[in-house]
């Protein structure tokens, strides 16, 4: 098995998911002669008829891209009266229903959704808003904190102050701000600069400044990041994930891990997720929902060249060992081919 972090030299110039556009590199294209109508007239007949027709709800919503689907949702309540999302909650049940919910839903609005989700209810899911905000761009944070006012009439960041607490809570609110520095010129000596200030508040004193991570870490651009942490290897001798979770610990720590890692490979933090949701006893299939969905317009072939790298068997064939039924069925339509 190959090492997801390795090679840290080869970072500096290696691509970001985080600027990667719709489409570019998923699995889920727009169709060529679409035809919103025709498909609303489907996904209608397949949800009144006697039985759903799984297959059909499948094959539409899983090969017509973000902005097709939208077309669709409007034909089908302009022929219904009703939304489809509304009918697909009352005509489908559990984890299938979630996926087919997500994919008719806008990218912004889903990821708000998901958000809102983690927030809700007794304790928050911190891992799920490690997740959204340590891999999202700024334009992705914008447009979901966008939709998060527009539906409740608050402001994201003030709710999340009430849900979480510490350090954690200002690296989150600093990430959900969306106002990453994105210059893609990097700055050597900086880089260094910044290193040495990451090794001198972590591994050279006793006790760790926090607040110098969640600075670095949750501002700096993502090209002049990956420097830094070439930079940090060799004044340390270890890599800065090492420092991190040598230092800290909880969610805090899993926060800047997440950024690291992303900073590092986007599609690899998502390949390390997806094996994580699928592994042992059980299916964690909200997880693996959410993650097929967010990137299946914009880097899902990457994420499956990278869990092949990493596990040395596919994406699509660990799906379908582990996932049955019609929430296997949808999810292997969303990841595509088979990589063996």
């Amino acid at each position: 098995m190959t090492s997801l972090w390795d090679d840290l030299d080869s970072l500096v110039n290696s691509p970001s998911s985080f600027t990667a556009t719709s489409g570019a590199r998923g699995t889920v294209k727009a169709k060529a002669d679409f035809d919103a109508g025709e498909d609303a007239a489907a996904l209608k007949e397949a949800i009144e008829g006697i039985g759903t027709k799984e297959k059909t709800l499948i094959n539409i919503l899983t090969h017509r891209s973000s902005a097709q689907k939208q077309l669709i949702c409007e034909a089908y309540q302009e022929a219904t009266g009703r939304t489809l999302v509304e009918d697909l909650k009352g005509d489908t049940v559990g984890d299938f229903e979630d996926l087919l919910v997500a994919l008719a839903t806008p990218p912004a609005a889903y990821d708000c959704h998901e958000v809102m989700r983690a927030m809700q209810g007794a304790g928050t899911s911190d891992s799920v808003l490690i997740e959204i905000f340590a891999s999202r761009s700024n334009q992705q944070i914008k447009a979901l904190t966008g939709v998060y006012l527009e539906e409740t009439e608050k402001k994201l960041s003030l709710d999340l102050r009430t849900e979480v607490s510490g350090d954690f809570s200002t690296a989150l609110l600093l990430l959900a701000e969306g106002e990453r520095d994105e210059n893609t010129t990097v700055d050597a000596g900086k880089a260094k600069e910044d290193a040495q200030s990451l090794y001198d508040a972590g591994e050279k004193k006793w006790g760790t400044d926090e607040s110098k991570f969640v600075d670095i870490l949750c501002q700096r651009s993502i090209p002049q990041l990956r420097q830094t942490l070439v930079e940090y290897k060799n004044i340390s001798g270890k890599t800065l994930q090492q420092s991190i979770e040598g230092e800290m610990t909880g969610d805090l720590e899993e926060l800047l891990v997440a950024i690291v890692k992303c900073v590092k490979s986007v599609p690899a933090y998502f390949a390390e997720l997806l094996y994580e949701s699928m592994k042992g006893g059980g299916t964690d299939e909200a997880s693996l929902n959410r993650i097929m969905v967010s990137r299946c317009e914009i880097d899902l072939l990457d994420i499956r060249a990278e869990f092949k790298k990493r596990y040395e068997y596919s994406l699509h064939s660990a799906i379908k060992s582990d996932v049955s039924g019609v929430l296997g069925d949808g999810v292997e339509a969303i990841c595509g081919g088979d990589d063996d």
